[in-house]
């Protein structure tokens, strides 16, 4: 993953950038967050993708997950989705998906429309209590993602705007669009010294000028930051208290400690066989 150093920092603005990346792509899908890398230092966020696909519908295959919980924002085109409970639907641009893992589930999904389709997939990892606990799966449509000014809230509470999802955590997500040459501030609650931001589309400027596909962690502070759109601009932003735990990881697990990842792996092995034997997996 190619991490470009921090450049100047604004002289009204308190807080610096730490590191920046362009991340990894391969194919649709541009890796810009992964726990051997920004995913260490801003965990509880772990893995964060942009996927970005022109090109005709697909259906992608089951899959599995434990100790995590996944939010997919879309922001153009829709998304196919199935449930661990076999439930089939679309998001449409907009709409969000949450998906706590838990001890293990397995889902799928795809792209419903021709055209262009983009979007974030975030992974968080789980507490000690929730990393073996029960799958939870939501879906919000676009109407009811809740916004405050040019926010909309995705995780956790923004002014006057607070998200329906229970959180694992304490922890914010939003998205944020800006028209050219709007200005707005961001300041993250007490305890959120961990933050981010990625960028959707367009460029904006901290007062380091970020880019499309690129991601930018700031220094551990609670101090507020500063963004300027140079364009029309389109961008996510994280913030949290720190994830006080190890990362364990699997294939496509995160836990705790090598018990917690053993259990979650052999729950989704059981969970395949049933899904084998009821002819939903090959």
């Amino acid at each position: 993953m190619a991490v470009r150093p921090a450049t100047s920092t604004f002289p009204h603005s308190r807080r610096a950038i730490a590191r920046r990346t362009l991340g990894r792509t391969h194919g649709p899908v541009t890796r810009l967050m992964s726990p051997s890398d920004f995913g260490a230092m801003l965990k509880p966020f772990v893995f964060l993708d942009l996927f970005d696909h022109e090109g005709p519908p697909f259906n992608g295959p089951l899959h599995p997950h434990s100790g995590i919980a996944t939010l997919t924002y879309v922001a153009e085109g829709a998304v196919g989705y199935i449930d661990p409970d076999n439930v089939r639907g679309t998001l449409p641009a907009g709409g969000v998906e949450w998906m706590q893992a838990g001890r293990g589930m397995w889902h799928g999904g795809g792209l419903d429309n021709a055209g262009r389709t983009r979007g974030f997939q975030l992974w968080i990892a789980l507490p000690p209590q929730l990393e073996l606990g029960p799958t939870v799966s939501l879906y919000q449509a676009p109407k009811d993602v809740p916004e405050h000014g040019p926010a909309r809230v995705l995780l956790g509470s923004h002014g006057s705007a607070s998200s329906p999802i229970a959180l694992p955590a304490p922890i914010r997500y939003l998205v944020v669009r800006l028209k050219a040459g709007e200005r707005w501030r961001y300041d993250p609650p007490a305890g959120h010294t961990v933050l981010w931001v990625a960028i959707a589309s367009g460029v904006v400027s901290t007062p380091d000028e970020l880019r499309r596909a690129e991601l930018a962690a700031f220094e551990p502070s609670s101090e507020a930051v500063e963004f300027e759109a140079l364009a029309d601009t389109e961008f996510v932003l994280g913030s949290a208290a720190p994830h006080p735990h190890d990362l364990v990881l699997g294939h496509y697990s995160v836990h705790t400690s090598p018990g917690a990842l053993r259990d979650g792996e052999a729950h989704i092995l059981s969970i395949k066989r049933r899904l084998v034997a009821e002819g939903r997996l090959d």
